[in-house]
């Protein structure tokens, strides 16, 4: 995961140094933060939970007030749903281990201290993580909680964050909404329900530039 990020971080800088120079905005940003994820179905009672994340990015000068930044962060996101084990009914736990890949247009309100960002988010994930002992509890008639930790490994989120601060310690809030089926690829696989859901996650950050 360093050598990743290293290789990121460098990859960035370059990209930006080369379109526009070296100015005071163009640094690597270290960023960790604590985010709520939300799954919104109703096919299915859930609970929002909370989880982290941590990245690099980078804000680079565009045209004018606008400024572009880009960015890529792991996250662990959690949230809790009402499952079946016999007759009793128990609030299970999944986890979402998740990369981000981000490209955000960003208007300075007030220049090096105060903006707001737009654009779009694309997340790479593995599948949900459910502790052994709940692996059997029933989620559906028809769909344990095992089962339901295969979903789909790509979603797009359209982001829009504000961040604010002084020039080298700022600190971002954001929201991301889920376009796509989170749950899209279980369709396919002979539950006998067509399940929708859709994630939103906010997600409160430090940025720290180097």
């Amino acid at each position: 995961m360093k050598k990743t990020l290293l290789a990121a971080a460098i990859l960035m800088v370059n990209l930006v140094s080369a379109q526009y120079g070296y100015r005071d905005s163009n640094r690597i940003g270290i960023q960790v933060g604590i985010n709520q994820f939300s799954l919104n179905t109703d096919d299915f009672d859930t609970r929002p939970g909370v989880g982290w994340s941590a990245g690099l990015s980078v804000r680079g000068n565009y045209y004018n007030n606008f400024s572009m930044i880009y960015s890529i962060r792991f996250s662990e996101n959690n949230f809790e749903v009402a499952t079946q084990n016999g007759l009793i009914r128990e609030d299970v736990k999944f986890k979402l281990p998740a990369a981000q890949i981000a490209l955000l247009l960003s208007y300075n309100i007030i220049e090096s201290h105060l903006s707001v960002e737009l654009g779009p988010m694309l997340q790479i994930n593995g599948n949900l993580k459910v502790d052994e002992r709940y692996e059997n509890n029933r989620v559906t008639d028809a769909m344990t909680a095992q089962e339901m930790a295969k979903i789909s490994k790509f979603h797009l989120y359209p982001t829009i964050g504000l961040t604010g601060g002084l020039t080298r310690v700022k600190l971002n809030v954001t929201y991301q909404y889920g376009a796509t089926n989170l749950l899209g690829s279980l369709n396919d696989k002979g539950f006998g329900q067509n399940f929708k859901a859709h994630a939103g996650i906010v997600s409160g950050s430090i940025i720290v530039y180097l």
